[in-house]
């Protein structure tokens, strides 16, 4: 690791902790503990000169470390690309995009000194009028968001305003009592007015929802499809190559169906998973004691498999209540990076009699053990490596692990029975289908119901997710590609790897190297594989074999 490298990392990690503290206090970042984002125009545009210049000095740099350069180089694309997508101004109601409702739903979750807790509160009411200004800009400008993401984040903010008492575990003395009823709660509600008197009522339709609608929105798209997949696959190819990983997944649908319910139609089995109302929930806890008992599961079959396990504790919670109604089915948050707090799976109890039971025990495993929870606390440990390699959100390599994990399962014995193993392909479907569900929004410019159709007809999504996850896509472009894509190139590599090394290649070792290198574009992954592959093969292969990153 050489000077240059390390410097410009660390460099592009206080831009990204300005641009998004919370985020920042979350992965341990320093310096930005008690701010909150500035969403102004002057503002981003700061930033985005600040990454600009950090993006030329990586590529004309000349230093060996091509990996950590890699990363520096992917992740400052990210911030120029999100920044001139504009995507705060038509962002309203998704809780972990839109950051005026993520910063009610994740602030009460980051653990932080009170005085700086209660100096974000304090600022709260900046932040939102900043952000109500922002996104005035924009409809002025013609950058309007979905209508319906407008009413959904009211419905959010009146879920936060009638709790009783928020933030109660966080809320030591009068002092934060008396912010919280008169300084967040004022603050909150005249946003809220702000988007029933002059958002809502103003926005796209449904028969419009895509960035394709908006100005530039098709290059926009473009643009954010290579961020999330780090690939150069255009919207067209991905749409096609959902169309193609749906149509392969026809076989295994005949083959567990007609095991478990003597039906061979693919259609007639995902009919009957929809409409079998004995694989439900029947309750909350039902729900949360399965997900516990497949990461245990996992936890305990892992050695097997990996070369190193992750400190850090992965538990199992209900996503909170007051943004279930509009989350997704599931998420993870990583652990802090000081022990302070563990590795949180999040499933959602919303509705939980609506919810398909079947697909509980891949969820587990994608979300927490062996997927998200290896991936992210695994990296938050290589201390060795700059912090920007350990915490970067690179959404191929996040969530194509963690989908390529869902396939390990399999491999490695976890599924407690053929009906599991169905959910399993069903989840599939789902990541094949959002490669062409989004690209249809942004791209094709599909109307939503056409979304919702065809999630209806290829998944089998409850009707609750299906809305859920319409909205998902609508309001976070080219997010949902990076599943599918991430996967498929690890699933790429690891044949490389088995054939290049035939009977030596041992999948402990593969996954250590996959996992031993921090977050990392597809790309650059590329790169890695390709350089382990080659000191197994050399002379003295037997002596450098194993997770270590290389500097290629």
């Amino acid at each position: 690791m050489t000077a240059e490298a390390r410097a410009l990392a660390d460099e592009l990690l206080d831009v990204l902790g300005s641009w998004t503290p919370l985020e920042a206090t979350f992965a341990g970042i320093p310096g930005h503990d008690a701010e909150l984002p500035d969403p102004s125009e002057a503002a981003h545009a700061e930033l985005r000169a600040r990454a600009a210049d950090i993006l030329g000095r990586a590529r004309a740099s000349g230093d060996p470390d091509r990996v950590t350069l890699g990363v520096v180089e992917q992740q400052a694309e990210a911030v120029l690309i999100r920044l001139d997508a504009k995507d705060v101004e038509f962002t309203l109601a998704d809780p972990l995009s839109a950051i005026g409702m993520s910063h009610l739903a994740f602030l009460p979750q980051v653990v932080q000194a009170e005085e700086d807790f209660l100096t974000r509160l304090a600022a709260l009411p900046a932040f939102y009028e900043a952000l109500a200004q922002r996104q005035r800009n924009g409809l002025r400008a013609g950058r309007t968001p979905v209508d319906r993401a407008a009413h959904n984040a009211i419905a959010f903010a009146d879920r936060f305003l009638a709790q009783e008492t928020p933030f109660p575990q966080l809320l030591t003395g009068d002092r934060g009592e008396r912010l919280v009823t008169e300084v967040v709660r004022p603050a909150l509600e005249r946003y809220r007015e702000f988007l029933a008197t002059e958002v809502a009522g103003h926005g796209r339709p449904d028969d419009r929802p895509g960035l394709c609608w908006l100005e530039d929105g098709e290059a926009h798209y473009a643009a954010l499809a290579r961020l999330h997949t780090t690939t150069d696959r255009t919207p067209q190819e991905l749409h096609q190559l959902g169309l193609d990983v749906l149509a392969g997944l026809e076989a295994e649908y005949a083959e567990i169906g007609g095991r478990i319910f003597g039906l061979t139609d693919p259609a007639e089995v995902r009919r009957r998973l929809r409409s079998d109302e004995s694989l439900r929930w029947r309750d909350a806890e039902e729900m949360l004691e399965t997900a516990r008992a497949a990461v245990a599961r996992a936890t305990a079959a892992a050695p097997d498999w990996f070369p190193r396990m992750p400190s850090a504790e992965c538990v199992v919670r209900a996503v909170p209540e007051a943004e279930a109604p509009v989350a997704a089915a599931a998420y993870y948050m990583p652990p802090a990076p000081d022990g302070s707090r563990p590795g949180v799976y999040y499933t959602n109890t919303y509705e939980v009699q609506t919810r398909d039971r079947f697909i509980a025990e891949t969820v587990a495993f994608h979300e927490a053990v062996p997927g998200h929870h290896f991936a992210e606390s695994l990296a938050l440990e290589l201390t060795n490596l700059p912090q920007l390699r350990r915490i970067a959100m690179i959404t191929a390599y996040g969530e194509g692990w963690a989908l390529y994990t869902e396939r390990l399962a399999d491999e490695m014995s976890l599924f407690s029975d053929d009906l599991m193993r169905l959910g399993m392909v069903a989840e599939d479907s789902v990541r094949a289908a959002r490669l062409v569900v989004d690209t249809g929004l942004h791209a094709l410019r599909w109307t939503r119901q056409q979304c919702v159709e065809f999630l209806r007809s290829h998944t089998v999504l409850s009707e609750v997710e299906v809305q859920s996850e319409t909205d998902r896509y609508i309001e976070c472009p080219g997010q949902a590609l990076a599943y599918m894509t991430g996967r498929l190139e690890i699933l790429r590599l690891r044949r490389f790897a088995e054939e290049k090394l035939g009977e030596s290649f041992d999948i402990k070792e593969f996954h250590g190297v996959v996992l031993g290198g921090g977050q990392l574009p597809m790309k650059v992954l590329d790169e890695v594989v390709r350089a382990w592959v080659d000191r197994c093969l050399s002379p003295s292969g037997s002596d450098t074999r194993g997770p270590a990153t290389p500097n290629v």
